[in-house]
């Protein structure tokens, strides 16, 4: 019987590393493609800001979201994210802020600052869109979010592709596995919880 036992239990585990290792190829190979088209806004997630100032990775985002405009792909963009503990600015706002002193005509910049997780960005973001009239979006964010944002956009019903930053904070190869690892975690708290 205790054999039996320690055999299931082998077997579940094996089938877990099985699932967590298909799982976390599905996300890495995701976020290596660019699936950028001609579309309405670019949505760029938010991120950590320090003071008026955005983090390194919100600022990469930033960036990606502006050029994405001056090529013409989008001719809106959606700053998401809202207050962290004692800020004093939205990380919607640090965003907009960054790309209007980039030279985005602040017609063409939209923001929100009331969310604070990814399917919360986006639940805003898509009541900016309907506002607007904005019909499809590009996605930013770093590589290895993107499968699961592109997941919780299609829930939503946002109609959306998505664009990975072409540079990421996250460099080194423990940097990259510490983002992985949390977006798997991530990946099942949503699947679980629809949060």
């Amino acid at each position: 019987m205790i054999r039996r036992a320690i055999q299931i239990l082998g077997w579940l585990v094996l089938a877990l590393c099985a699932w967590l290792t298909a799982l976390g190829m599905a996300i890495w190979t995701y976020g290596s493609q660019d699936h950028a088209v001609k579309s309405d806004c670019a949505i760029v997630l938010g991120a950590a800001a320090y003071g008026a100032k955005p983090s390194p990775v919100f600022e990469e985002r930033i960036r990606h979201g502006i050029a994405l405009y001056r090529t013409g792909l989008v001719s809106k963009l959606i700053f998401t994210g809202g207050y962290g503990a004692g800020a004093a600015h939205a990380e919607g706002e640090v965003g907009a802020a960054y790309a209007v002193r980039e030279g985005v005509p602040p017609a063409d910049v939209y923001l929100e600052a009331r969310s604070h997780t990814t399917v919360q960005n986006l639940v805003e973001a898509k009541a900016i869109m309907e506002a607007h009239g904005l019909k499809t979006a590009i996605l930013v964010s770093d590589p290895l979010h993107l499968r699961r944002a592109m997941w919780m956009a299609a829930d939503l019903g946002i109609q959306a592709v998505s664009s990975p930053t072409p540079t990421s904070r996250y460099r080194s190869w423990g940097a990259r596995l510490g983002f992985l690892r949390r977006e798997l975690h991530y990946w099942h708290v949503y699947l679980f919880t629809g949060t």
